[in-house]
């Protein structure tokens, strides 16, 4: 009874809301009406009518106002009682007309038969399923047609013409009935259709976040190992005493670079299909970003006898506050695009901005090469997820087949476009269009270096310069550290002692292998709870925390060494982490990190983020895993 009853308060409320958003439907058609049956029953009678229907309506306008919102406050008794006085009283006025035109004969009677047959019709259709809503407005067509029989008599009717009148009237009460009874079969099958698709739909996006969320976990368990992989290729390139072994290690270090861009395909794939992608605007140079981002693909371009061009520099703002990842990535995917489809003849990235308002620039980016290009249907095809795969470019010239999905996604997060032109055998040209807010150059100022262990401890790696306001987010090129630059070089000097946590023993045994030509004092902790052991019995210098680690994540591991007196509440803690979106990012940040390098390791992340510490950098600092 109860669900019975909440239905009946739910189509109640939808059918006010329904005549509210009909309110200047009724107005329109009664003014018509009061202008075309003024030669019947007067013009001050016909004023009158139309006046006082139109002054119920802005009642009722008032009164249902409440009830426009999709989830308006319960109504009370004393408001519904109102409400439906409110209905009956409309329906009413709007009847009394045909009451009026039976005063003028059978050729007003048969114009009021159809006034009330429309009033009918209307009452019917516009009830949202409440009976109480049907009742109010039914009521005075349905007195008004029990009349119409007695009024025909009166207005000296036959009385075959009366008789066969009230059957009609009973005919047409069964027709409005069964119309009723089919709408509501019909709104009944609507109602459990939407349910049904909502139900649908909630589970897609339950299904679509569980496979986001395995992607990501995937993606983690997959960078452990990948890790080693890199570290160890790298640690045998440095110390390989032959060509052949120096190519090997070139040789793995190339496929792991390669299985690490899949990975990030996969994880951003997932992170825009699932609406969790975000963008970062910080302050960066525009200028040195374009330029490192072609300097990278410089090499490539002319190992194949391609010619790398880029032209239209001076039209761009130094300093911009954009994402500087997000730009970058997209530019990386059209220029290795470009590079990937050209095998003679040259890439040209044509650049151009200008001033927008509120010191905004429109800035358009063209990638244009003299490659093969593309016909009319592979350009349909080419912004479709997984499409190169599918259609065996992939599979000919490498990747994931998500590089220009994953880049349209990125450049419509950003408010701008991605769009491509090509011709068959003609080359083909891609062009970004953004606007970027301006901004003015960061003050850069050196740091003094920050003693964080008094006593026989170290000196600081190298000064370091930041910014007094923001940071610029270009990440310089990677910064190789020597032995003589490290603390414990000196033989006065002891070493520099390091806490590696990691719940994996191939990802500590990775950062000990980094870390081991600098003569570092390393201990490891496998877990949360035994770090925090470690760091209750002797004080280290810098510790290597991973995040996501089973009972005591490394976030909450930091939290609890922040929280608590004792002789590493202040010592610098690096993430080390293959959740690199910006919420873990910051996450990390918020839990007390002094630093975050990405997954897989590499020596130059790794080194660099220690020296940023040891230097005395104390503000937090994203080591992007796409820097090119």
């Amino acid at each position: 009874m109860s669900e019975a009853l909440s239905r009946e308060d739910e189509a109640f409320v939808a059918g006010l809301r329904q005549r509210r958003e009909s309110v200047m439907v009724r107005g329109t058609i009664v003014a018509v009406g009061a202008f075309a049956f003024e030669p019947i029953i007067g013009s001050l009678t016909s004023l009158i009518w139309a006046s006082t229907f139109l002054g119920v309506q802005l009642f009722e306008a008032w009164l249902t106002g409440p009830y426009r919102r999709p989830d308006p406050k319960p109504m009370g008794t004393g408001a519904r009682i109102l409400a439906v006085l409110c209905l009956f009283l409309s329906n009413t006025v709007y009847c009394s007309v045909a009451l009026m035109m039976w005063g003028h004969g059978l050729s007003g009677g048969a114009c009021a038969m159809l006034i009330l047959a429309g009033a009918a019709v209307s009452a019917v259709m516009n009830t949202a399923g409440s009976r109480t809503i049907l009742a109010a407005n039914l009521a005075p067509a349905a007195a008004f047609f029990a009349l119409s029989p007695w009024l025909l008599q009166q207005a000296g009717g036959d009385p075959k013409a009366v008789l066969t009148l009230s059957l009609a009237c009973v005919i047409f009460a069964g027709f409005v009935l069964a119309t009723y009874n089919q709408t509501q079969v019909m709104a009944e099958a609507e109602r459990r259709a939407r349910r049904t698709a909502e139900h649908r739909r909630s589970e897609l996006e339950g299904a679509a976040a569980s496979k986001t969320t395995f992607i990501a976990s995937v993606g983690h368990d997959l960078r452990t190992p990948l890790s080693a992989i890199l570290t160890g290729a790298t640690e045998i390139r440095r110390t390989a005493s032959d060509a052949a072994d120096r190519s090997n290690a070139e040789l793995i270090l190339d496929a792991g670079e390669m299985m690490n861009r899949l990975l990030d395909d996969l994880l951003d794939h997932s992170r825009l299909e699932a609406g969790r992608m975000e963008i970062e605007p910080v302050v960066f140079n525009l200028r040195d970003l374009i330029a490192r981002a072609s300097r990278f693909w410089q090499g490539q371009a002319r190992a194949k006898g391609v010619r790398l061009v880029v032209e239209g520099g001076r039209f761009l703002p130094d300093w911009v506050e954009a994402d500087p990842v997000r730009v970058r990535q997209i530019l990386n995917n059209l220029l290795s695009n470009a590079v990937k489809f050209t095998d003679k003849g040259e890439v040209r990235v044509r650049l151009n901005a200008w001033p927008a308002e509120d010191g905004r620039h429109a800035l358009v980016i063209e990638v244009a090469d003299t490659g093969q290009g593309m016909d009319a249907e592979q350009q349909k095809r080419l912004f479709n997820a997984f499409d190169q795969t599918r259609s065996g470019v992939a599979r000919s010239h490498g990747g994931s087949g998500l590089g220009m999905w994953i880049s349209r996604g990125l450049a419509q997060l950003m408010g701008g476009r991605l769009t491509v032109r090509s011709q068959k055998g003609d080359g083909t040209t891609f062009t970004l269009a953004l606007v970027i807010d301006g901004a003015e150059a960061p003050i850069l100022m050196p740091v003094q270096p920050e003693v964080h262990r008094v006593g026989a401890g170290f000196a600081p790696l190298a000064p370091v310069f930041r910014a007094e306001e923001t940071e610029p987010s270009v990440v310089s090129e990677p910064v190789e550290v020597a032995s003589s630059d490290v603390p414990g070089a000196d033989e006065d000097e002891r070493p520099l002692r390091v806490l590696v946590v990691d719940d994996h023993d191939i990802n500590r045994r990775a950062v000990q292998l980094i870390l081991a030509p600098l003569g570092c004092d390393i201990a490891q902790a496998a877990d949360g709870r035994a770090a925090l052991a470690a760091a209750e019995a002797q004080p280290f210098d810098v510790i290597f925390m991973d995040v996501r680690m089973p009972e005591l994540d490394g976030r909450e591991t930091t939290r609890r060494l922040r929280a608590v007196a004792g002789p590493n509440q202040s010592t610098p803690v690096i993430a080390v982490t293959a959740d690199t979106a910006p919420d873990d990012v910051r996450a990390c940040a918020e839990a007390g990190m002094t630093w975050f390098v990405g997954k897989p390791l590499t020596p130059a992340a790794l080194l660099g983020a220690l020296q940023g510490v040891l230097s005395g950098e104390s503000r937090f600092h994203h080591e992007d895993v796409r820097a090119a």
